[in-house]
């Protein structure tokens, strides 16, 4: 970020902390989509993730002042927060505990271009399909980089179930990426 836009991001911050409704809504705008790709990896469907991402913005309002470091990256800082509001959402959610048995998750469609043209959208949908707790520990485990030890303890599981988690996560993703495959092969 140039030191005008990061002048910018500051002052657009500070109309925030004081309160001003109209920065409020330029700065949803401006990381809307950022916010959106990270709150997908956390639900079921579209709708899911705009729940999720309207929670993180009003916590964004609520904690300036009080809980974001200037010296340190808004986006990061945003980040974390959505993460968090996505792992309160997911502890809310009474079905967590009783995981859907992968078998009984949905088969993927695919389409006739197979594996080698499957966009990020594309990936996301497969991911979104796994049952909540899985795609939890997935994304957790896999993209943010926590260790089973921190699962555990943020989402109320044991580090043997994060594990276990994972492990079925990547099976069935395998087997769909395999079905991918094949359908491309085939086609």
């Amino acid at each position: 970020m140039s030191t005008t836009q990061e002048q910018s991001l500051q002052a657009l911050l500070e109309a925030c902390k004081a309160g001003d409704r109209a920065a409020y809504g330029t700065l949803y705008q401006a990381y809307y989509s950022y916010a959106m790709s990270i709150c997908l990896r956390y639900s079921s469907s579209r709708e899911e993730a705009q729940e999720i991402v309207n929670d993180g913005f009003v916590k964004v309002f609520l904690r300036l002042q009080s809980h974001y470091d200037p010296k340190l990256s808004f986006k990061a800082w945003l980040r974390r927060l959505l993460i968090n509001t996505a792992i309160d959402v997911y502890r809310k959610q009474k079905y967590h505990r009783e995981s859907m048995p992968l078998e009984s998750a949905p088969e993927v469609e695919v389409s006739e271009d197979g594996l080698s043209r499957l966009t990020q959208e594309e990936i996301m949908k497969v991911v979104q399909l796994l049952p909540n707790s899985y795609r939890y520990v997935f994304n957790l485990y896999i993209v943010e980089g926590y260790k089973h030890e921190e699962i555990a303890q943020q989402l109320g599981i044991s580090v043997g179930t994060s594990k276990s988690h994972l492990a079925k996560a990547r099976r069935k993703l395998k087997i769909w990426l395999k079905q991918m495959y094949q359908i491309e092969r085939d086609g």
